[in-house]
C-alpha cells in the first residue's frame, strides 16, 4: 500500500503537482533504524528529532555510478535550503563490500559528502519505505508525513520544487525549524596526505614515467618508475580550466592513455577528454562539452558531444576507447578526425553478449587490449568482457551477473569477483583489480580462467610476501614490476612479479595541494577526548612550566605540513596566568613534550584547562593521516611549599584507529 502511494505522489510530482499537507494521505514515515550506525555525526538522529525540518532521505550504494551523480545535486539542495533541509543519506549496500562501516566512511570523504549517513546494510530502512533502485529520494515533510519520492538521475527540479513549497507552506504555519543542524563530519577527523584516492595509473617503461592519477587531489602525478617525482599537472583545485600545468583543473581524473608525449585523461567528474602535452606543459580539452550527457547513441565533432562519467581509456591505433561509466557503454575518439561516437553497448545495464550495439554492460570502469581485442572490466556486473575489434561481437568471459559476486576462483561463469575496475595486459594473460575483493588476479582469456595472485580478501596495508590492499582501482606494468594504485590506502604499490614480494612506493617531496593543507588551519579541534586528571600541586615564585606530552602509536610520526595546535587557559582563581603568547598557538614545527611557560601569582586554588590537536600520520606518509583532539582539566594548588614540584604534568595517548 505504502509503495502504491509513493508511486501515485512520484508521478503528480513528476507533472509538478503539488498537494499540501491537508490534501495528501496520512503516511507517518518509518523512523531510520535497523543499521549499523551512523556517519557524519557524533550521536543517532532520529525523524522525530528533525521534526520541524523537511528531510530528504537518499537510499544509495557506492560503487553505483547512477547514485554517484546525484550527489552534486544533493550538495545544491543543502546549499540552497541550509537552514530548513536535511539530507539523509540512508547506504543500503549492494555488495558485501559496502556493508562495512569503514568502507562507507572512506566513500563519504572520497566524495565529500557532508551530510549524515546512516549504514542500512540490512536494508532495513529501504524495505520499510518499500525501495526498489539505487537512487531513489524520499521526502518527508517536517510534521513526519511522507511527501512521495523519486527513482534514477535528473530529478532536482522537482525535487527543489517541492522543497520549496514544503518549507513555505509550514513557514507560513509557524511550524518550520530552521534553526541549523550541527554535524561532526568524517572529514573533520583526517589529515591530509601526498596522495588522495588514486584512481588509475599508467607506466611508461621506455621514458622512466609512472602518471598517477592523484584523483580527490584533482591532479596528474608524474614520477620517475622508482618514484622520483617528477612533476604535478594541475592546481589541485576542482575545476575544467584548460592552459598551463600551474594553471589547469580536473575533477576527479580517473583513466589515462599516453602516445608519445601527449597524455589523454579521463576528466571523470567534468564529463570530459584532456589532452596533457608534455613537451609545452599544457593542457587541452579536446572532448565532451562540460555537460553530463543523457543520450546513449551519438556521434559528432568531439567538442560538441557531451559525455557522462569517463572511467578508462585505452589507445589502439589512432582510436581512444572510452569506458562511459555513465551509460553503460564504450565510446570512441577518432584521434584523426577528432570526431566521437558510441561503439558499444546499448545503454542498458545488463550483462547481455552479442552484436556490438545490442550488448549490454554494467558500469564499464576499466580497459585492456591486445590490439585485436578490447577487455572490459564491466564492474557492476563483476564480469570481464572481450570485444572484438574486428568482428564486432561482445563475449563474457568470466564472472557472475548485476547480482551474482564473490570471491571465486576457477573457469568461465564459475569464476565470482567483486566489482572489479582495473585491467593491464600481462603477456598473453590480463591481471584483474578484483576492487572490492581487495586482491589482483590473473586471467587466461583462452582458457577463460582466473587464480588470486596478491592480496589477502580483506582491506590492510601489509608490504611483503604476504601483502594486502584496500580496494585497488588502477593497475599498471613496466620493467616486470606491477604498479597498483591502491585507491583506499592513498598509496601507489609495487610488486616485484619475478620475487612476488610488494612494497609501497615513496614519492619523495609530493605534498598536498596547498589549498588542502590551509583548510586545515581553519578547522576546530575535531575527534576530542576529555582526559581526567588528579590535583597537582605547584611551587609559587619564577621558573613554573606546563609540561604537555603524548604518546603516539608505533609507526606514526606529527604530521610536518599540518597546523599542530594547542590552547591552554585558566579558569577562576588568581593564582596562576599564561601569557597572551603562550596561550593559544598553531605551528607546524611543534615537538613534543611540549613545554608552556606558566606564572603563578598568588598562592590558591584554580583550574588548568588544555587543549592539544594533533595531525599524525604513518611513518611512510602512506597511510591515513589522523586528527585527534585531547582535552585536560586539571585542579591546581599553587603552594609556598618549596619542596612542592614546579611543573604541571599532564600525559595523553594517541591510537591509530
Amino acid at each position: 500500500m505504502k509503495s502504491v502511494f509513493l508511486t501515485i505522489v512520484l508521478i503528480l510530482m513528476a507533472q509538478g503537482i503539488f498537494m499540501s499537507a491537508q490534501e495528501r494521505p496520512k503516511v507517518r514515515a518509518p523512523e531510520i533504524k535497523g543499521g549499523r550506525g551512523w556517519l557524519n555525526t557524533d550521536k543517532p538522529l532520529s525523524l522525530a528529532a528533525l521534526k520541524g525540518k523537511v528531510v530528504l532521505l537518499d537510499f544509495w550504494t557506492y560503487g553505483c555510478i547512477n547514485c554517484i551523480h546525484i550527489i552534486p545535486d544533493l550538495k545544491k539542495l543543502e546549499a540552497k535550503y541550509a537552514n530548513q533541509l536535511v539530507v539523509i543519506g540512508v547506504h543500503s549496500a549492494k555488495f558485501q563490500n559496502e556493508k562495512e562501516t569503514e568502507n562507507i566512511r572512506r566513500i563519504i570523504l572520497r566524495y565529500e559528502i557532508e551530510h549524515p549517513v546512516y549504514n542500512d546494510s540490512e536494508y532495513a530502512v529501504w524495505k520499510s519505505y518499500g525501495v526498489r533502485a539505487w537512487p531513489t529520494q524520499i521526502l518527508i515533510d517536517p510534521a513526519g508525513y511522507v511527501i512521495g519520492g523519486v527513482s534514477g538521475e535528473g530529478n532536482y527540479d522537482v525535487i527543489d520544487q517541492t522543497i520549496a513549497k514544503v518549507v513555505d507552506e509550514f513557514r507560513k504555519k509557524g511550524e518550520l525549524n530552521e534553526e541549523p543542524l550541527k554535524l561532526v563530519l568524517e572529514r573533520a577527523k583526517v589529515g591530509e596526505l601526498p596522495l588522495a584516492f588514486p584512481g588509475k595509473i599508467l607506466a611508461d617503461a621506455n621514458n622512466n614515467r609512472l602518471f598517477i592519477a592523484d584523483s580527490n587531489h584533482h591532479r596528474i602525478v608524474v614520477t620517475r618508475l622508482d618514484g622520483a617525482l617528477v612533476d604535478t599537472i594541475g592546481t589541485g583545485d576542482a575545476g575544467a580550466a584548460d592552459g598551463a600545468f600551474d594553471k589547469a583543473t580536473f575533477s576527479r581524473p580517473q583513466g589515462m592513455a599516453l602516445a608519445g608525449d601527449n597524455l589523454y585523461v579521463a576528466d571523470t567528474e567534468n564529463h570530459l577528454i584532456r589532452r596533457v602535452d608534455l613537451k609545452s606543459r599544457t593542457v587541452e580539452t579536446i572532448a565532451g562539452t562540460g555537460q553530463q550527457s543523457r543520450e546513449y547513441f551519438k556521434s559528432g565533432p568531439a567538442r560538441s558531444v557531451a559525455l557522462s562519467s569517463p572511467w578508462d581509456l585505452q589507445l589502439v591505433g589512432r582510436v581512444l576507447y572510452i569506458a562511459m561509466a555513465g551509460p553503460h557503454q564504450i565510446w570512441k575518439l577518432d584521434l584523426d578526425k577528432n570526431e566521437v561516437s558510441t561503439f558499444a553497448g546499448s545503454g542498458r545495464e545488463a550483462r547481455l553478449d552479442g552484436p556490438i550495439l545490442e550488448a549490454g554492460f554494467a558500469q564499464p570502469s576499466g580497459m585492456a587490449s591486445d590490439g585485436k581485442t578490447l577487455y572490459v572490466a564491466d564492474s557492476e556486473s563483476n564480469i570481464i568482457r572481450a570485444i572484438d575489434l574486428a568482428g564486432g561481437t561482445v563475449e563474457t568471459l568470466v564472472g557472475g551477473d548485476l547480482f551474482e559476486f564473490g570471491d571465486v576462483d576457477g573457469s568461465g561463469d564459475d569464476v565470482r569477483l567483486q566489482h572489479p575496475l582495473g585491467l593491464v595486459s600481462f603477456g598473453d594473460k590480463l591481471l584483474i583489480a578484483d576492487t572490492y575483493n581487495h586482491k589482483i588476479k590473473e586471467l587466461d582469456p583462452k582458457r577463460e580462467r582466473v587464480v588470486s595472485l596478491f592480496g589477502t580478501g580483506k582491506p590492510g596495508q601489509a608490504d611483503g610476501a604476504s601483502a594486502s590492499f584496500y580496494e585497488p582501482g588502477g593497475l599498471a606494468l613496466a620493467n616486470e614490476k606491477l604498479y597498483i594504485a591502491d585507491t583506499n590506502n592513498h598509496a601507489i604499490r609495487v610488486v616485484d612479479l619475478k620475487t612476488k614480494q610488494t612494497s609501497t612506493l615513496r614519492i619523495n617531496g609530493l605534498t598536498p595541494p596547498m589549498k588542502n593543507v590551509q583548510a586545515l588551519e581553519s578547522a576546530v579541534g575535531p575527534n576530542a577526548e576529555e582526559i581526567k586528571v588528579a590535583a597537582q600541586r605547584l611551587r609559587s615564585g619564577t621558573g613554573a612550566v606546563l609540561r604537555i606530552d603524548v604518546e603516539l602509536p608505533a609507526g606514526y610520526h606529527l604530521n610536518p605540513l599540518a597546523p599542530q595546535r594547542y590552547k591552554i587557559s585558566v579558569d577562576g582563581g588568581k593564582s596562576l596566568a599564561i601569557d597572551d603568547k603562550n596561550a593559544a598557538r598553531s605551528t607546524k614545527d611543534l615537538k613534543l613534550p611540549l613545554r608552556v611557560p606558566l606564572s603563578t601569582t598568588a598562592v590558591g586554588s584554580t583550574t588548568l584547562r588544555a587543549q592539544v590537536t594533533l595531525f599524525y600520520c604513518r611513518e611512510d606518509n602512506t597511510g591515513t593521516c589522523l586528527i585527534r583532539t585531547l582535552v585536560w582539566q586539571v585542579p591546581v594548588e599553587v603552594t609556598n611549599d618549596a619542596n612542592a614540584p614546579a611543573e604541571v604534568k599532564l600525559q595523553g595517548k594517541l591510537t591509530a584507529e
